[in-house]
């Protein structure tokens, strides 16, 4: 089989499920090969061994099921990094850039405005780790910041195995000296961390329930933990189903946890984000404003400091 019949196979076989077979074929042909995109392009008569052919069909099978092809291949390019995705973790999205881009522009300032001290930044949902490494990655890479002055990360999230995953794509992306950066916490939201951080970070659940349920049927196989926004405290349903019952509780868990003149970014819907930037200004949050993804759509909530006096009797 060459890879020009093994593309032919995929995505005659995965067309019914995937709206982007040429692309998917493409993709899983890289990942069997190890060669880059160009390679398969070029070299469509190149011959694949017969072990190659096996997984090949065993990849094509679990794609035409609605496996997801990160998961398949159990890597995903980020913000120009690749990160190692299973199923514990959700793939990472490229909406999620704004919410990277947006953090490295505003620890960028705090750095110069605070040469002489170390900044502290808490990821609270980390999953694989792709928005805190993206971050600090391109923080290390800067030249303008020196080692020293980088930030120091805490990654936290209530599972133990999305955990195991960003460990394992920061020991991909850092050095042993730039690892010292990075902790990992194991918390229902901040519950295990009594530490003030300067920015909080978040791509928490934010699917409203009965969509989360619903969007899970196309075998994409994503973590429900980490998409339904309307679990309460104890991870049974909140009765909310507009997916902002965890933002809420991490926002209001947040105000305790921001150093004066902190940042809180998070990533929403775009059909919750004027919703989850009203909560914030009802609690106490000041400068409160909303991020457009590339697409233009409503993506990062943020809120600068607790600087403003809190209602008598804050919104829950």
């Amino acid at each position: 089989m060459t890879i020009q019949d093994a593309k032919k196979i995929i995505v005659e076989k995965i067309k019914v499920s995937s709206q982007s077979a040429a692309l998917d074929a493409d993709v899983l042909l890289q990942a069997l090969l190890g060669k880059d995109k160009t390679f398969v392009l070029m070299n469509r008569d190149y011959d694949l061994a017969p072990d190659q052919e096996e997984r090949l069909l065993e990849w094509t099978a679990a794609r035409a099921k609605g496996l997801p092809v990160a998961y398949i291949t159990g890597q995903k390019e980020f913000y120009g990094l690749n990160f190692y995705v299973d199923k514990s973790v959700l793939i990472p999205k490229p909406d999620t850039e704004i919410l990277v881009a947006r953090a490295i522009e505003i620890l960028a300032d705090k750095i110069y405005l605070h040469p002489n001290s170390v900044l502290s930044v808490c990821d609270m949902c980390s999953g694989s780790g792709c928005v805190a490494l993206s971050v600090l990655r391109s923080l290390i890479d800067d030249e303008r910041v020196p080692l020293e002055q980088v930030p120091k990360f805490t990654l936290a999230d209530i599972s133990a195995a999305a955990l195991d995953v960003s460990q394992k794509n920061a020991r991909a992306l850092l050095s042993p000296d730039e690892l010292q950066k990075v902790r990992f916490v194991q918390s229902n939201l901040f519950d295990a961390l009594p530490l003030k951080f300067d920015a909080i970070l978040s791509n928490p659940p934010y699917i409203p329930h009965n969509q989360a349920r619903s969007l899970l049927a196309d075998g994409r196989s994503e973590p429900l933990l980490a998409l339904d926004g309307d679990i309460n405290e104890v991870g049974d349903f909140s009765g909310t189903n507009d997916g902002l019952e965890v933002f809420r509780r991490l926002a209001l868990e947040a105000r305790g946890h921001l150093a004066p003149g902190g940042e809180l970014l998070c990533e929403t819907g775009e059909y919750n984000a004027d919703a989850a930037a009203d909560f914030l200004r009802s609690n106490g949050f000041s400068d409160v404003g909303i991020e457009l993804d590339l697409e233009g759509q409503k993506r990062v909530v943020r809120a600068n400091g607790l600087i403003k006096r809190l209602p008598r009797q804050a919104r829950q």
